[in-house]
């Protein structure tokens, strides 16, 4: 039997079914003032709202394009579908979710994973929220967990939506902020009261279904003090022959010894552009964990960013990215020490494939005042073989002598003589080089939810065998 030899050969079913979609449904491509006004209406924006959006409108014609990592000159944002009109009513009873939605996500494992193990499930399909439900005992504790766009028009959360929305992360930060601040849709909405800590997960799964669109969801957390709360993200969409693109923006709040979790798997298909944008502010005493894995997407764009506002603050990145055929993907972490005693910590590890380019960029900035800060750098690298690559890009700017920072790195190969060994004891080559992969990425997969680590050594185990031969 002929083995496969490239990632196009292996079955992603699970990722890449789809349903046909009704043009008609489409808002149109392209960005213009007047599609912007038309998504306003569409969304009974409130006037702020309107005038935010061609505001970012403007910024964005006015920004150049970014330029510092993978070439997106084959993305022609002029072509990307920016709405899709919903199709039905966002639902809290599965059961209403209409049909070819529901498959959708029963497919991805969403029900089953929210009746086991989650506290509440958000499922986006293209540009808006078709399911959102949270259980009764945590809604009881004043934790609230719903669509960003109910939350802005109900007046006990219009105020605090206004005073946070894209304040972490203006439109001036780069062009595809602009964009998400013009056309977002979508997203979800986390408040988390004082002392409340939520130890069951949330979980929001956004699915991109409609071919040549793009996906501009916004995620707003606000954790008081001394609470807690596991937040988990999934996201996917099925392969086409044109490109699609993600701009989506989270924006996340930690209070004073508040801690927050924060676990993504994007698994796009090799058609998409990720250019997201994540970015935390902790207060004194609080903390950030960042878990990610970046498994899927043509190019990716993602540095997930910790700003350390408040004495003894923490943040923690913990990153996995694997790069096959056809993929560049640029991913890393920022961590901005603005106060003393604050610490941080980056542990990644990137593999490589069939010609994959994965470059890790980490930045570390420690302010004049943040005297006694502590920050550490540890990335890895395995390349599968002699055509792929992997970079990585250091910046630290420290601005105070009394501080610790260190950066350590490593690229390497498989090792022939580990193949050998382990085929001397009757596993084969393809089982053997996926044992070794599996293993590089222990210490990161074990801090992923159970069913994302499971997977990603699935993941894993396809994509070695799209290897061999």
């Amino acid at each position: 039997m002929k083995e496969k030899t490239t990632v196009a050969d292996i079955d992603r079913s699970r990722y890449d079914f789809r349903f046909e979609e009704d043009e008609n449904d489409f808002l149109g491509s392209g960005l213009t003032a007047q599609i912007v006004n038309e998504l306003s209406a569409e969304k009974n924006d409130p006037e702020w709202m309107r005038e935010f959006r061609l505001h970012s409108l403007d910024i964005y014609n006015k920004t150049k394009m970014v330029e510092w990592g993978p070439s997106i000159d084959e993305l022609d944002v002029d072509k990307i579908v920016t709405y899709i009109r919903q199709k039905s009513r966002m639902n809290t009873d599965w059961n209403d979710v209409p049909e070819d939605i529901k498959q959708t996500f029963e497919n991805l494992g969403i029900p089953q994973a929210e009746q086991e193990s989650l506290a509440g499930v958000g499922a986006q399909y293209d540009s808006e929220l078709v399911y959102h439900n949270v259980r009764k005992e945590v809604a009881q504790s004043g934790v609230v967990y719903t669509d960003l766009e109910s939350a802005m028009h109900d007046e006990r959360y219009a105020e605090m939506i206004k005073s946070h929305f894209m304040k972490l992360v203006p439109p001036t930060d780069h062009k595809f902020a602009a964009l998400h601040g013009a056309v977002w849709s979508g997203g979800s909405f986390v408040y988390v009261p004082k002392g409340v800590k939520l130890e069951i997960p949330l979980q929001s799964y956004f699915r991109l279904n409609a071919k040549g669109a793009g996906q501009f969801e916004h995620t707003l957390i606000i954790l008081e003090e001394d609470s807690y709360l596991h937040f988990i993200e999934g996201c996917s969409a099925p392969k086409y022959y044109e490109a699609g693109l993600h701009a989506g923006c989270v924006e996340l709040y930690v209070g004073k010894n508040a801690a927050l979790r924060y676990s993504t798997i994007e698994n796009w298909s090799k058609n998409m552009y990720n250019l997201n944008t994540k970015r935390a502010l902790v207060a004194e005493g609080g903390k950030i964990e960042w878990v990610s894995g970046s498994f899927g997407s043509h190019v990716s764009y993602l540095y997930p960013m910790s700003i350390l506002n408040g004495e003894g603050a923490r943040a923690e990145f913990t990153g996995i990215t694997f790069a096959g055929e056809g993929q560049n993907l640029d991913t890393g972490a920022k961590m901005i020490h603005n106060a003393p005693n604050t610490s941080s910590y980056m542990n990644t590890k990137s593999i490589s494939k069939s010609g994959g380019i994965s470059t890790f960029r980490s930045a570390v900035v420690v302010k004049e005042n943040a005297v006694g800060s502590k920050s550490s750098v540890s990335c890895e690298s395995l390349m599968l073989d002699g055509i792929s690559r992997s970079d990585t890009v250091p910046a630290m700017d420290i601005r105070t002598k009394y501080a610790d920072v260190g950066h350590e790195a490593k690229i390497g190969r498989i090792s022939d003589e580990t193949v050998f060994y382990l085929m001397s004891r009757g596993i084969s080559e393809q089982d053997a080089r996926a044992m070794i992969v599996r293993g590089f990425a222990d210490n990161v997969s074990k801090e992923l939810p159970l069913e994302y680590a499971m997977e990603m050594n699935n993941l894993i185990g396809l994509e070695m065998h799209g290897s061999i031969g």
